[in-house]
């Protein structure tokens, strides 16, 4: 893309914080959206601006052009298929294994980096970024319209409860520990903005390594293609742990459990840009992926337990802008910091910073299994 838009490496990391930044703000759009008027409304519509704004990228020679089709119109049509869309319908199916349900949600996110990287990174190398992302344009179509007719909002009554959990729980499931009038009122609540600064620490990370990850590697000396399949080991890690995850997330503490997954990451970040030799690379990968998994899909289930899944949508949509925030801020630091510094140890030294503490914050959540809530002007106490 720097060569054949003919731009500096900043002004490329600042149309990638464009279009993270709109990615955002469609979240709570999309929250909406689902809340209104449907699941599959959603991501249909989201469908048909992708197809569009792919063409339009594709065929764009020019920094404002393409800053208005792939920073803007493609990263809005986005949105409406990211995890804001569905995961309101998959917390509606599922009570007892919710926590489950969304860790498994998220191994799309990490199947992608898995395979998606180096097949990329092969295809851009062979015919080139455009044709690259018109193939994928055709296969997100094919994966995604399927899917939006046939899922439905309707779920069963009980969901996923068992027989026994049915006659036991005389009580509404989803009745939330915090009561909200309207959804702004979250905003006064203090859970909220601990869960959604977590966020944006994990959107200053994640999107600073999807970004900047293999340029990064290949500075430092490592040939491209290893250094793609350094970070799609990630998320083929992250797959596999997320099933272990997933199973621990309705057992043990969320709060716990997200807070040993920020720093584990943040340690993640210091051992990358440290590592010489490919197979300390492939190491550290590994062992970031044990934890790559589950920060949002643990934030999302927290969030309908607190607030209830009335809500879930649009306050989830809230905290995942700020998490895009936090990913447009760090895809552009990485970028300044580079030609400032002409290091990138400044961006990911700060990420490592900041996860360490995301986790002390959120291990300050109140505990969603045992935690009793009580609200008194504002402030947000619990026993």
């Amino acid at each position: 893309m720097l060569d054949s838009l003919g731009i500096s490496r900043t002004l490329l990391s600042s149309i990638f914080a464009i279009s993270m930044i709109v990615y955002g703000i469609g979240m709570p759009i999309a929250g909406y959206l689902v809340g209104q008027l449907g699941t599959r409304f959603v991501l249909l519509a989201g469908a048909a601006i992708i197809a569009v704004s792919m063409v339009w990228t594709v065929c764009t020679n020019e920094p404002v052009s393409f800053t208005l089709a792939y920073g803007i119109l493609l990263s809005f049509g986005l949105s409406f298929t990211s995890p804001i869309a569905v995961t309101p319908i998959v917390s509606k199916w599922f009570t007892r294994q919710r926590g489950k349900a969304l860790f498994y949600l998220s191994t799309g996110s990490m199947g992608g980096i898995a395979t998606m990287t180096p097949a990329f990174t092969s295809m851009i190398e062979w015919v080139g970024w455009r044709a690259t992302l018109l193939l994928l344009a055709v296969l997100f179509l094919v994966l995604i319209l399927p899917s939006g007719l046939i899922l439905s909002d309707d779920a069963p009554v009980n969901t996923d409860l068992l027989p026994g959990q049915i006659m036991t729980n005389r009580i509404d499931v989803s009745e939330p520990m915090i009561s909200l009038d309207r959804w702004t009122d979250a905003l006064v609540t203090r859970p909220f903005w601990q869960i959604t600064f977590g966020l944006f620490v994990c959107g200053f990370s994640m999107n600073l390594l999807g970004s900047h990850g293999v340029p990064m590697l290949t500075d430092h000396g490592f040939h491209e293609q290893t250094a793609s399949f350094s970070v799609g080991l990630i998320g083929l890690v992250a797959m596999i742990s997320s099933v272990f995850l997933g199973e621990l997330s309705d057992r043990i503490s969320k709060r716990s459990l997200l807070s040993v997954i920020y720093i584990f990451r943040g340690a993640e970040f210091l051992l990358i840009v440290l590592t010489m030799s490919a197979w300390q690379l492939y190491a550290v990968s590994a062992f970031g992926g044990l934890v790559w998994a589950g920060s949002t899909a643990l934030s999302s289930a927290i969030l309908g337990t607190l607030y209830g899944l009335r809500w879930l949508g649009v306050l989830y949509g809230w905290s995942y802008f700020i998490h895009q925030i936090g990913g447009a801020v760090g895809v552009f630091a990485a970028g300044w910091g580079y030609e400032v510094f002409g290091t990138h140890f400044f961006s990911f030294g700060i990420a490592s910073g900041l996860l360490a503490l995301a986790s002390f914050v959120c291990l300050r959540l109140p505990d969603c299994a045992t935690g009793k809530i009580i609200e008194r002007r504002g402030a947000i106490k619990w026993n």
